[in-house]
């Protein structure tokens, strides 16, 4: 099944949020605990991407059905962090393990290359053998480890925090 990565449209909002919604209600992946409305997706996370930049949001779709996203986001809210990106692939539970993530972070890097980005970060909540794995693959390494820093679902989770040099 061929993978078609391309910049998001207005009709995307609904699929990504539902994707996102899966993550939140049946995972540790994403440490929000509430379902996303459409307004509110749109208005606190939507409206933050730019076809350039720094902050880039990749679509992945195959067979007209989007089936992944990845992404580059402001790390803080601090000037001096501008050139430092926070990044981040979700997936369908049908899409794992085809390459699809390979695809998006390929893609999203490429069009990182040209930016004034300087480093790349993601936080995985451990454990994600699958998504470490995926990182390591583009270079990333290890650079912290937060114990216990989340609690979802009744129970406490440690995140991995992993840099890429741009």
């Amino acid at each position: 099944m061929a993978t078609q990565i391309r910049l998001p449209k207005a009709t995307d909002l609904a699929p990504l949020t539902e994707l996102y919604n899966h993550y939140i209600l049946n995972t540790t992946i994403t440490f929000d605990i509430e379902p996303y409305t459409l307004e509110q997706r749109r208005d606190r996370w939507w409206c933050h991407y730019k076809h350039q930049g720094r902050h880039r949001l990749l679509v992945a779709e195959q067979d007209q059905e989007i089936v992944g996203y990845a992404t580059s986001s402001q790390l803080r809210d601090k000037a001096a962090y501008d050139t430092s990106v926070e990044t981040s692939i979700y997936l369908s539970p049908q899409a794992q393990g085809q390459g699809v993530g390979t695809q998006l972070y390929q893609a999203l890097f490429q069009s990182l290359a040209n930016e004034d980005v300087h480093r790349a970060y993601a936080g995985i909540t451990l454990p994600n053998e699958a998504s470490i794995a995926l990182h390591h693959k583009f270079g990333f390494y290890r650079v912290g480890h937060y114990q216990e820093v989340g609690r979802k679902f009744e129970q406490y989770w440690d995140v991995e925090w992993l840099e890429k040099k741009l």
